[in-house]
């Protein structure tokens, strides 16, 4: 009790400050060997020996720092958490009972040393639920484990690049094959696919076989210029560039020739071998067009110079032909059959229907054409039929793809008289436009009705200063007006 006593004084009588010194002793020095002191005290009173020279062990008897040492420090702070929390609920909760929970007597470092079984350490693993909670493996789609070289064709191989699937072009060997691979791909219209095979190609095909086979492909050419510009080599950009320049150049002047042939016969005959010259499918089909029109030309001119001749037909006695048909353009010939052949069947090759399902002629094109041939004809019901549809109930309306103000300026060109022109301005459904058509045209019911139907009154009275003085016009306002007053009272 005195040497407690004695420690108790010493104790509060002590204290870690001194008093200020002029002494040369360093303040830091002394703060530093202060705290060393201090912490050589602490290790008195923590039982834990902290050397660097040994070994850490835990209390399993395994080093500190081991696989199993860190699966099982991280497993029991996952459990202290748990237990954590189910204090927390046991505090709340007085039914609360603890499952006990089974202690794998393996470790994972005997598990390396194949002390362990493969089977028993998957049975302790899915025992083992208070340390984790194991989910099962998903299965994963058949496709994935598919092999990438297998037998996939072109349009399979696009299609799952297109899905952004890995695919494997190397099985794509000969030229045929890497052909149809490319065509698939600029069918498919994916920019990042056709980019992707045109690399390939690059890769595994001469230049020349490439830039040959790229001159009838002018999808996929664009695509390699752009893809050599954004690469930056300039080299082979130029030299496929100077190829289909000079290629192109050589084509189109080969196809010009055709100009100086005075021949026709001849020149049908140039233009069937332009068809085989490596243009664009584009371009070839304009080609293939031209040789078929000529063709088509040749066999109109024939028959109807023989007509003319013996005077068979009264169209040509009444309206003489003025010039050939022959190297004519389509919408020409177009205009010629209409004029001269358009009561034809289907089947001739001068009938209009014919030419328009030949060469693929758009309705617009077609109406404008026929409608302008047969009002220079001033024949009236051709015009009306050309306009008149039937609707599944079998009541009939007029319809113009080409709009109603436009068929009534093509009928004014033609002279059409008054009667007609009304009846296709009356068609017209913009109410501004109808009424500066008629009034341009001098259609006077047509503006007279459209005012009645407006109710305007001003409009009707100073339009009655526009019609003669005791025409049908003038009669035809003045009861209008009439009617309106007496409906107002």
């Amino acid at each position: 009790m005195s040497r407690a006593r004695a420690d108790e004084e010493e104790y509060w009588h002590s204290s870690k400050f001194r008093a200020f010194t002029f002494d040369d002793e360093d303040d830091e020095l002394s703060q530093l060997k202060e705290s060393k002191r201090a912490v050589n005290s602490l290790r008195d009173i923590v039982d834990d020996d902290d050397d660097d020279d040994l070994e850490r062990v835990s209390w399993s008897g395994e080093p500190v720092g081991s696989i199993s040492w860190s699966i099982k420090e991280t497993a029991s702070s996952s459990t202290s958490s748990l237990e954590g929390r189910d204090s927390s609920l046991r505090k709340g909760s007085s039914s609360y009972a603890a499952f006990p929970k089974q202690v794998s007597s393996y470790s994972l470092s005997s598990l390396f040393k194949g002390e362990v079984p493969h089977t028993q350490y998957r049975q302790m693993a899915l025992s083992d639920t208070g340390v984790k909670n194991y989910t099962p493996e998903l299965r994963r789609p058949k496709a994935e484990y598919k092999d990438y070289s297998s037998d996939w064709s072109p349009k399979d191989t696009v299609r799952r690049m297109q899905r952004g699937k890995v695919c494997s072009l190397e099985r794509f060997r000969s030229l045929q094959d890497k052909l149809v691979l490319l065509d698939e791909a600029v069918g498919g219209h994916d920019g990042n696919v056709i980019t992707a095979v045109l690399i390939f190609l690059k890769r595994t095909l001469r230049r020349e076989i490439l830039f040959r086979e790229l001159e009838v492909r002018q999808v996929a050419l664009c695509h390699l210029i752009h893809f050599l510009k954004e690469t930056g080599e300039q080299k082979l950009l130029l030299d496929l560039l100077r190829l289909c320049f000079f290629s192109l150049y050589l084509q189109l002047s080969q196809y010009r020739e055709h100009l100086n042939i005075q021949d026709v016969e001849k020149r049908r005959e140039f233009l069937k071998g332009c068809i085989g010259l490596p243009f664009s499918a584009e371009d070839t089909s304009h080609i293939q067009d031209h040789y078929t029109l000529l063709e088509r030309q040749i066999i109109i001119e024939a028959n109807d110079r023989h007509l003319e001749t013996a005077g068979q037909s009264e169209i040509f006695r009444k309206y003489p032909r003025k010039a050939s048909i022959l190297n004519m353009p389509l919408v020409t010939t177009l205009f010629y059959s209409c004029f001269y052949h358009y009561t034809e069947a289907e089947g001739t090759f001068s009938s209009p229907t014919n030419l328009k399902k030949t060469f693929k002629i758009p309705d617009k094109q077609y109406v404008l054409t026929a409608l302008a041939a047969r009002a220079k004809l001033r024949a009236w019901d051709d015009v009306d039929a050309l306009f008149t549809t039937k609707n599944w109930l079998g009541y009939t309306k007029k319809k113009a793809p080409i709009g109603f103000h436009r068929v009534v300026e093509i009928l004014q060109r033609n002279n059409a008289p008054v009667q007609v022109l009304q009846e296709y301005v009356r068609l017209v459904e913009d109410v501004e436009t109808r009424l500066n058509l008629a009034t341009k045209y001098k259609c006077h019911d047509v503006v007279i009705e459209t005012y009645r139907d407006l109710k305007d009154r001003i409009q009707l009275t100073a339009y009655k200063c526009k019609v003669e003085r005791g025409s049908a016009e003038e009669d035809k306002i003045n009861s209008i007006l009439n009617n309106m007053v007496r409906n107002t009272y």
